[in-house]
């Protein structure tokens, strides 16, 4: 069998897994670079992606400031607590919440607490 002709757009791409331990950075956090965090950026280099999934670690201290969006967001708690602010309301996040966040708001999110709070990030690719 001659297999699948995806230039031709018959069936979807081969799937891309992805190494989180390569995609690791330290570094300060977007939108201000309040305090640290480590980034890893898992849909960096993914061909013809639709989407960013990033995990992100607050550090102690740390913030993504607050920045306007012009796409949906979505901040996933995966462990410690934090503070997300959209358009001036804020709210407290812990383990097992979301915020999803949309298009022309002011947002942002900072880690409160003694451990480092750790979110997945997904927005749309922007077209260019």
């Amino acid at each position: 069998m001659g297999g699948i002709d995806w230039a031709a757009g018959r069936g979807a791409r081969p799937m891309v897994v992805v190494d989180e331990a390569a995609k690791r950075v330290i570094e300060p956090p977007p939108h201000g670079k309040i305090g640290m965090s480590t980034a890893w950026r898992i849909t960096d280099g993914v061909p013809g992606r639709a989407m960013e999934y990033r995990k992100r670690a607050l550090h102690k201290g740390a913030a993504i400031g607050i920045h306007p969006i012009d796409h949906d967001e979505v901040y996933a708690v995966v462990s410690g607590e934090g503070e997300v602010t959209s358009d001036g309301v804020t709210a407290r996040l812990k383990p097992g919440m979301t915020a999803y966040l949309y298009t022309g708001a002011q947002v942002g999110i900072r880690q409160i607490g003694d451990k480092p709070l750790v979110l997945i990030i997904a927005y749309p690719v922007r077209v260019k």
